[in-house]
C-alpha cells in the first residue's frame, strides 16, 4: 500500500499514536533535563545528589507502571489516552509550582511515571493491537509513523525550552506544558473514541500465540531479547542528563546539544521510515542484531573527541539507532509474544527500560562525583553496543525457528 493511501486509511488512529508519544517528551529525560541546572540551584542539589533523586522517582515509577499498566489490555483507547494527558498535565504543573523537595519529587514522580512510562506504554500497545503484519503496510509502518511524534518533540521541544526559559524562567514553562496538557485533551478524546480492528492479508503467517506475562518472564530467549533492547534508554539518558556536564568538561557552549536537535530528528526521520517499512517487509528480529552499531560508534566518537563536531556527530548516529529502536520496541514483543496479553507483556517490559533509564543518570552522577573519567564511561558503552552484535546473531535463528513452528 503506498505510503499516502496508509496515512489516509488510518490517519486517526496513527495521530492518537502520534499524540501520546509527542506528550510522552513532557517526562523523558532530554527535557527535564533541561531544568536539571536550576533544579540543582533552587535545591541546591549536587550532580550527584540530583541524579540519584531522578533515578529514585524513575524506579519508583516503574514499579507504579507494572501495576497499572495492565490497564490498557482491559480500557477502551480513549481512556487510557485521556489518563496520560491528565496526569502528565498534574505533573507539569506541580514541577512548576514546587517550592520544597517533596513537592518536586511528586511532580518528578508524575512526569516520569505518565511521561516515559504509560504515554509510552499505552501508544505501543495500542498500535501493537490496532495493527498487525502486513508486507503492504502494517505494524511496522504505523509504528514508524506514529513514533514521529516522539521525534518531532526531541526536534522542537528542547530549542522551544530555550527560548521559553529566557522570557518566562524554566518554572514558566512547565506551567505553559500544563495549559498546552490541558488544551489537548479535547484533541484526545475525539482520536481514541474510536478502535481498529487489524487487517492481516492472505499469505502473512499468523501471529504467534497470545503468551501471558508469565510465560514471557520464563522465557530463556527473554532475557537476551532485553540486553539488545535495554542500552537505547541507558545510554541516551545518560548523555543526555549529564550533557552540561559533558559541555564543561569540552568547553562546548550550554546550547550545542540543542542546536544538535533539529540535525538528531532530521536524521531519525529516514531511519524510522526505512525501519517501518524494513520490519513489514524482513520481521523486526531480523534487524534486531544491527541496529546498535550507530549508537555505539557515537558513544565511542563522543567519547574521544574534543571538538564541537562531535555533538553534531554522535546525535546523527544515535538517531539512525533510535529510528530503529522506536520501531522495534513497537514490533517486536508482538510479534515474537502475540497481542492478546500485550498490555501486561509492555507493563513488565517498560519498567524495566525505565529502571535502565534511571540507572544511567545516577550511576554516572555517582561517578562523576567520584572522579570518574566521564569520556571514559562513554567509551565503555560504546564497545558494548557492538559486543551485542555477534550474541543477537547467535539468537536470531532460535527466534525464526519458534515463529516459524
Amino acid at each position: 500500500m503506498p505510503a499516502l493511501s496508509f496515512l489516509t486509511r488510518n490517519a486517526r488512529w496513527l495521530a492518537a499514536g502520534f499524540l501520546l508519544l509527542f506528550v510522552s517528551s513532557f517526562g523523558q529525560s532530554f527535557f527535564v533535563a533541561l531544568s536539571g541546572g536550576d533544579i540543582r540551584r533552587d535545591f541546591a542539589l549536587s550532580n550527584g545528589d540530583f541524579g540519584l533523586l531522578y533515578m529514585g522517582v524513575t524506579i519508583a515509577s516503574a514499579f507504579a507502571l507494572a501495576w497499572i499498566g495492565p490497564v490498557v489490555d482491559r480500557w477502551p483507547a480513549r481512556r487510557s489516552g485521556m489518563l496520560a494527558l491528565l496526569a502528565l498535565g498534574l505533573g507539569a504543573l506541580a514541577l512548576a509550582l514546587s517550592r520544597h523537595g517533596l513537592g518536586l519529587v511528586a511532580a518528578l514522580f508524575a512526569l516520569r511515571l505518565f511521561g516515559q512510562g504509560f504515554a509510552v506504554h499505552a501508544a505501543y500497545t495500542l498500535l501493537g493491537r490496532w495493527f498487525g503484519p502486513s508486507r503492504e503496510g502494517g505494524r511496522g509502518r504505523a509504528v514508524s509513523f506514529a513514533s514521529l511524534g516522539l521525534n518531532m518533540g526531541q526536534a522542537l521541544l528542547p530549542l522551544a525550552f530555550t527560548a521559553g526559559a529566557a522570557w518566562l524562567g524554566w518554572r514558566g514553562v512547565w506551567l505553559c506544558v500544563a495549559v498546552l496538557l490541558c488544551l489537548l485533551l479535547p484533541l484526545a478524546a475525539l482520536l481514541f473514541s474510536r478502535e481498529r480492528q487489524p487487517e492481516t492479508p492472505a499469505g502473512i503467517a499468523p501471529e504467534t500465540r497470545g503468551w501471558t506475562r508469565a510465560q514471557v518472564l520464563r522465557d530463556p530467549l527473554f532475557p537476551l531479547l532485553l540486553m539488545a533492547m535495554l542500552p537505547p534508554a541507558f545510554i541516551s539518558n545518560t548523555i543526555l542528563f549529564h550533557q552540561v556536564y559533558l559541555g564543561e568538561l569540552r568547553g562546548w557552549s550550554p546550547g550545542l546539544f540543542a542546536s544538535a536537535f533539529p540535525l538528531y530528528a532530521l536524521v531519525t526521520v529516514g531511519s524510522l521510515l526505512l525501519a517501518g517499512w524494513l520490519v513489514d517487509r524482513f520481521s523486526a528480529h531480523t534487524l534486531l542484531p544491527f541496529y546498535l552499531l550507530p549508537l555505539g560508534l557515537g558513544c565511542l566518537v563522543l567519547g574521544t573527541v574534543e571538538g564541537p563536531a562531535a555533538a553534531f556527530l554522535f546525535m546523527a548516529l544515535y538517531a539512525l539507532s533510535d529510528g530503529f529502536s522506536l520501531t522495534l520496541f513497537g514490533t517486536l514483543w508482538p510479534e515474537v509474544y502475540g497481542v492478546r496479553h500485550l498490555g501486561a507483556i509492555r507493563s513488565a517490559i517498560v519498567p524495566l527500560m525505565v529502571l535502565a533509564a534511571a540507572l544511567g543518570p545516577g550511576l554516572a552522577g555517582v561517578l562523576i562525583d567520584r572522579g570518574v573519567s566521564y569520556p571514559l564511561l562513554l567509551g565503555a558503552l560504546g564497545v558494548y553496543c557492538l559486543a551485542l552484535l555477534p550474541l543477537m546473531l547467535a539468537v536470531r535463528p532460535a527466534l525464526a525457528k519458534r515463529m516459524a513452528g
